[in-house]
C-alpha cells in the first residue's frame, strides 16, 4: 500500500471516529435534556444536591447498561453525580470480572499461583492418623 492509500485510509478512519463522537455527544444532549427536565437534580445515590456551574457533574445513568435504550418515560434512567457513576461501573466491570467463568487456580500454568492450603487435607488426614 502507497504512503497516499495510507494517508487517505487515516484520513477516512479520523472522519469516522469524529463523526462517531459527535453523533454520540449529540444523542447524550437530548437524552440528557429530558433527564433533567423530569428528575430533581439529586444524585440518586449519594443524595448530593446539584445547582448551577455544579449541574455538570450530574450525569445520567442507563440502569441497564445499553446507551440506546431511551424510552421517553425515563424508566431506564437515573441521575448519579459522577463519582457515583464511575462507582456504578467499577463495581459491573469487577462483577464481571468474578462472574465464575474462571478463577485464578485454573490457569493453565500451576506454578503461576500459590495456593498455601494444596496439601491442607493430606496433612490434616495424616495428624488423625497419628493420634
Amino acid at each position: 500500500m502507497s504512503a497516499v492509500n495510507r494517508g487517505k485510509d487515516s484520513d477516512r478512519l479520523s472522519q469516522v471516529v469524529a463523526d462517531a463522537r459527535r453523533n454520540m455527544k449529540d444523542r447524550e444532549k437530548t437524552y440528557r435534556e429530558k433527564a433533567l427536565k423530569m428528575y430533581p437534580h439529586v444524585c440518586g445515590r449519594c443524595a448530593r444536591e446539584f445547582s448551577g456551574k455544579q449541574l455538570k457533574e450530574l450525569t445520567v445513568h442507563h440502569r441497564d447498561h445499553n446507551h440506546d435504550n431511551n424510552p421517553p418515560d425515563g424508566s431506564n434512567w437515573e441521575l448519579l453525580c459522577i463519582y457515583c457513576h464511575d462507582n456504578e461501573h467499577g463495581r459491573l466491570e469487577v462483577a464481571e470480572a468474578y462472574d465464575g467463568s474462571s478463577s485464578p487456580t485454573e490457569t493453565s500454568d500451576p506454578d503461576f499461583f500459590h495456593n498455601p492450603f494444596a496439601a491442607l487435607e493430606k496433612l490434616m488426614k495424616a495428624k488423625d492418623k497419628g493420634k
